[in-house]
């Protein structure tokens, strides 16, 4: 009832004022990750409910309008399909198909350059092929994933109006990001802006869960010789964890494929992911706004900067090794240390019935030592679907040794 009665202030306070106002990040997300929005599914009656919301937050904010005929909105239909090595292609409305929307704002300084600011908005719905949740069907409401990213993306436009005038500024929200990148791939290939004045690309996918150690991980840092020196010079306490690769699964791929900059910012996953406790009340709002006013600080050095050269990447995602069993773990992908630590375990998978835990770090598999993510890919390639191997983890100080039946 909270969050109905939240969603209606929100909406109200929106919509019914022409200046600009000010709505938190935590108001955003409870909306955005409220029951009443039913998990944002790509083409769903909920998904065009929270694009509303993003429009009008966007119109009071002062945005300009920047979709497809003048609106907001920019829509693409494709026909979903089950085959996930598949290509989805757009093609006109008909049986069987979904349309996807994205929502487009504008900040138009007269520069001669454009920064691209987005984040995805659609989410799982009640769960689908992208679940990690065993069970009945229940709303996934995607507090982290992804409505931390557009609350922030929605701070950085209230904050940048009428400031940093040496660009013109985009903001995107995405659909269709679970189901492949849909939305950004459709925009990079039919953009409403002219894309040879884009500078440079910010992603905001997953960002509501900063941690203690204040592990931020940003990946892209490759795809310009400058981005190294911008975000340490920046940084005021973050343990900055960074990935040279353009291509990962999120938003700013779209857009490097396209030759410009880009940059995904991402706080880790955890045992919430594609679940649905995935809930508004576990956000760090705090580290929230840290990682808006860092993202602000480098758009603001960056303001007087010339264009930034292009640089490609290697493809690491070509590098991953292809496996056929699984632990049944989230792994820590911003854990620095030696071997692959446990972020999460998953109901009735081998990890769970051979009493691993969250907070173990895998440090032997079978015969192969395990000293980083890669390591552990590795060693997983060696195994087929029953058999049974040791496992040994670093919990707590102490070596535990297990055993696997996958």
């Amino acid at each position: 009832m909270k969050i109905l009665l939240l969603s209606i202030a929100v909406l109200c306070f929106v919509s019914c004022k022409k200046e600009v106002v000010q709505v938190s990040i935590k108001e955003d997300v409870a909306f955005l990750s409220s029951d009443d929005l039913a998990g944002r599914e790509t083409g769903t009656k909920e998904e065009l409910m929270a694009a509303k919301y993003i429009k009008e937050r966007m119109e009071a904010i002062g945005l300009i309008a920047k979709g497809q005929a003048g609106t907001y909105f920019q829509t693409f239909t494709f026909r979903p399909s089950t085959n996930p090595h598949e290509k989805v292609k757009f093609i006109d409305a008909g049986d069987g198909t979904t349309t996807g929307t994205n929502v487009i704002g504008y900040i138009d300084n007269n520069a001669a350059k454009t920064v691209i600011i987005g984040a995805h908005y659609d989410h799982l719905g009640y769960g689908g092929q992208g679940s990690l949740h065993r069970g009945s069907l229940e709303v996934h409401n995607g507090a982290d994933d992804n409505a931390s990213g557009v609350a922030m993306m929605l701070k950085l436009a209230e904050r940048l109006t009428n400031q940093n005038t040496g660009h013109n500024y985009l903001f995107i929200a995405f659909s269709g990001e679970e189901m492949g990148l849909l939305g950004s791939n459709y925009f990079a290939k039919n953009p409403t802006v002219d894309l040879s004045k884009a500078n440079y690309m910010l992603n905001m996918d997953m960002v509501g869960r900063l941690r203690e150690d204040k592990a931020l991980s940003i990946s892209g840092v490759g795809t310009t010789p400058l981005w190294k020196q911008i975000l340490n010079s920046n940084n005021t306490g973050f343990k900055l964890v960074l990935n040279e690769s353009g291509i990962g699964p999120s938003d700013h791929t779209s857009f490097y494929l396209q030759n410009i900059p880009a940059l995904h910012f991402f706080t880790g996953q955890h045992e919430d992911y594609h679940k649905p406790s995935d809930d508004h009340q576990k956000l760090n709002y705090d580290g929230m706004k840290m990682i808006t006013d860092y993202i602000f600080n480098i758009i603001s050095d960056l303001d007087a900067s010339d264009k930034l050269v292009f640089k490609k990447t290697k493809n690491e995602s070509e590098e991953v090794p292809r496996f056929k069993v699984a632990l049944g773990v989230v792994p820590d992908y911003l854990f620095d240390g030696v071997g692959m630590r446990i972020d999460g375990v998953s109901e009735g998978k081998p990890a769970e019935k051979a009493g691993l835990q969250k907070g173990d770090i895998v440090i032997k598999l079978g015969d192969m030592e395990t000293t980083d993510m890669m390591s552990y890919m590795k060693a997983l390639t060696t195994f087929q679907k029953g058999d049974t191997t040791k496992v040994v983890v670093d919990r707590k100080g102490k070596r535990v040794e297990a055993t696997i039946v996958f």
